[in-house]
């Protein structure tokens, strides 16, 4: 017997299918191979997600094999985990431009004001509509800063939300953070900007019933003195069709 079963955020069951792959009789001594395979189809009102593994969400798809063996033997399971990826149409995307100056920053404590060095980076996002297939690109410049800069950074967050009684519960957490320069940077030197978005911890962004899913970027300029500024990119993810797509889950026992 083969059941499969995926179960998203709070144990919501969204897939279950069971099948026999062979009657019950007896096995002569050997190896014994035996191929199975069925179609993945959500159960009536739910639709099938891209496997994801987050904090407080998580999309996984699980298939079990149980043996049934006499009154006298145990039985014999086996359970593991299969991934699964959901194609949309591709999206179209535009170069995102954006400029970081002292006057557009925010959430400024009122006795760090007269602190905040001059300074003026430039760059652009090729996109902020995102495949997840491809690596997030773009470029940063520094035009101008009167302090050293210690590092620049690039943060992906994911934003989980879950509806519930009195309202919305959100939580942003981060999926991982990488260097994409270290020191005092030369003025007007392009500095690539290139992400891998990971495959388990990041997927199309979703909007259901039953939960949201959001991805973001920022980018974290870090000073000498440790203060930092940070610039906030919400990002759209989907997952484009590479290739021609069964939706047949398909092994051998």
């Amino acid at each position: 017997c083969v059941c499969v079963c995926v179960c998203v955020c709070m144990c919501a069951c969204y897939l279950k299918t069971q099948i026999d792959i062979l009657k019950s009789g007896s096995f002569k001594y050997g190896k014994h191979t035996y191929p199975f395979s069925f179609k993945l189809q959500a159960v009536e009102g739910m639709q099938l997600f891209d496997t994801y593994h987050g904090v407080y969400i998580n999309v996984q798809y699980e298939i079990s094999t149980l043996m049934k063996r006499g009154m006298m033997k145990k039985d014999l399971s086996k359970s593991m985990e299969f991934y699964v990826e959901v194609y949309s149409e591709v999206q179209e995307a535009k170069r995102h431009p954006f400029k970081i100056s002292p006057d557009q920053l925010q959430n400024v404590h009122s006795g760090l004001k007269s602190k905040i060095p001059q300074f003026l980076f430039e760059g652009h996002l090729e996109h902020v509509i995102c495949d997840v297939t491809q690596p997030f690109t773009g470029e940063f410049v520094i035009q101008q800063c009167s302090l050293p800069i210690k590092s620049i950074e690039l943060q992906l967050v994911r934003v989980e939300r879950c509806p519930y009684m009195e309202g919305e519960a959100r939580e942003a957490t981060e999926v991982q953070n990488i260097q994409i320069a270290d020191g005092d940077v030369v003025p007007h030197l392009p500095i690539a900007i290139h992400m891998i978005l990971p495959r388990l911890f990041t997927c199309a962004t979703l909007n259901t019933k039953n939960f949201k899913l959001d991805f973001e970027v920022n980018l974290h300029v870090v000073f000498i003195d440790n203060h930092m500024v940070t610039e906030n990119f919400p990002l759209k993810l989907y997952r484009s069709r590479r290739k021609k797509v069964t939706g047949i889950m398909s092994g051998m026992w």
